[in-house]
């Protein structure tokens, strides 16, 4: 593989909001993010320099990861964010741990198929077993099978836990859960 996979950092907050912004625009983005393109694109500067720095390079609380081409290009990122053990996720219920949450899974679509994602999933849940994090969990959306099917490959399972896609307006979509642990085997809740 050409690229560096490795954690963003705070200056790098321009390119952290472009890949964002691209990501929004995938054909997909409806099934896999919980913003829009338009929402995106209005927020200030601040808005990307905070969202940069609270997930650089150093930070215990998330980090988010990027595959760096020889040409500079970021071509994919994965966040993963601490879960402490006692607080409610956004589906209402109570996390029972301390866990990874992995989010903003995004890959250029021409490196899709390239082994980008995986390496990227790898760096997120080997800086998750790191904190001593036991298990790391993702949400997908009934209708994002092709995310669904990568999850699976990458030693995810479903834990039967389903809940309403956030901001839903009445529609019947619904988003599961998927964890992994990590040994790779489900353990269950």
């Amino acid at each position: 593989m050409k690229h560096v996979i490795r954690p963003i950092r705070t200056d790098e907050w321009p390119a952290v909001k472009r890949l964002r912004l691209e990501a929004l625009q995938d054909p997909l983005a409806h099934l896999a993010f919980l913003e829009t393109y338009e929402n995106a694109v209005a927020r200030p500067d601040a808005y990307w320099q905070e969202r940069t720095s609270t997930a650089a390079e150093g930070t215990l609380e998330r980090q988010q990861f990027i595959a760096e081409g020889p040409d500079g290009e970021w071509d994919g990122s994965v966040t993963v964010m601490v879960e402490a053990a006692g607080t409610e996720d956004f589906l209402g219920q109570v996390v029972e741990r301390d866990q990874g949450h992995l989010v903003g899974v995004f890959v250029r679509p021409e490196q899709r198929g390239s082994g980008l994602a995986g390496a990227l999933f790898d760096a997120a849940l080997d800086w998750s077993w790191g904190l001593g994090l036991h298990r790391v969990r993702l949400f997908v959306h009934e209708d994002n099978g092709r995310a669904e099917a990568f999850y699976r490959k990458a030693g995810f399972v479903p834990t039967g836990v389903t809940g309403p896609v956030p901001g839903d307006t009445g529609h019947r979509e619904r988003e599961f859960v998927m964890r992994r642990s990590a040994s790779g085997a489900y353990t269950g809740s």
